[in-house]
């Protein structure tokens, strides 16, 4: 029963308590680079929740062969060889949304929540927590990315996954779409809001 109730805590504190973007603050990069549009921000979030539980489970099974000094090393090539297979899976199923994330999916390899959750977390527990840790981070992360993404474009574009959602007779009427909104400084505004809000419901957060 203990060890129930312990993956739960694993799985789900990241998801508000211990989100790795709101708490934590990390992956941020990222976070800036790929909201403008929710689509990207929905397929960025994927990709890190797959190679983050992945990379996890497979460092689990070889933490106790890992050298310590050559780790990190190790972590790096894990990580690199699951980016190259989702880098390669959204080219051939999804070209589109790969073009837009050009470069950022190779920069998954450097993104802090994944080496922070490998080195603190898959190095020091069992395969199944470790897959869970990573699913938990993952989606906290994609979280805070549909969010960004969802302000971003709809009031930068008028749109939602390329649909549009804001009528035309708002434009007839003089409705101008806030071309602030789809430029990076603004997704770091839209997270300093998140984490108000968040620190405002967790009053243990606040220092």
């Amino acid at each position: 029963m203990a060890e129930k109730v312990n993956n739960r805590s694993v799985i789900f504190n990241p998801l508000s308590k211990n989100n790795p973007v709101v708490v934590q603050v990390l992956g941020i990069c990222s976070v800036l680079a790929v909201t403008a549009k929710l689509e990207p921000a929905l397929v960025m979030g994927m990709s890190v929740i797959a190679v983050l539980a992945f990379s996890n489970v497979i460092i689990s099974l070889i933490r106790n062969t890992i050298p310590t000094n050559i780790r990190i090393i190790v972590q790096l090539v894990v990580v690199a060889g699951l980016v190259v297979i989702v880098s390669q899976l959204l080219e051939a199923f999804a070209y589109d949304v790969s073009k837009q994330l050009s470069v950022f999916i190779g920069l998954i390899i450097t993104n802090c929540i994944l080496m922070g959750r490998l080195e603190a977390f898959a190095m020091a527990n069992r395969p199944w927590p470790s897959f869970l840790d990573g699913i938990g981070n993952g989606i906290g992360y994609t979280i805070i990315l549909v969010i960004v993404g969802f302000f971003r474009e709809l009031l930068g574009s008028g749109t939602l996954l390329g649909y549009q959602v804001v009528p035309q007779w708002c434009y007839d009427h003089g409705y101008v779409n806030n071309g602030l909104m789809i430029l990076p400084p603004m997704a770091l505004i839209v997270v300093a809001c998140i984490i108000w809000v968040h620190r405002s419901y967790n009053k243990d957060l606040q220092e």
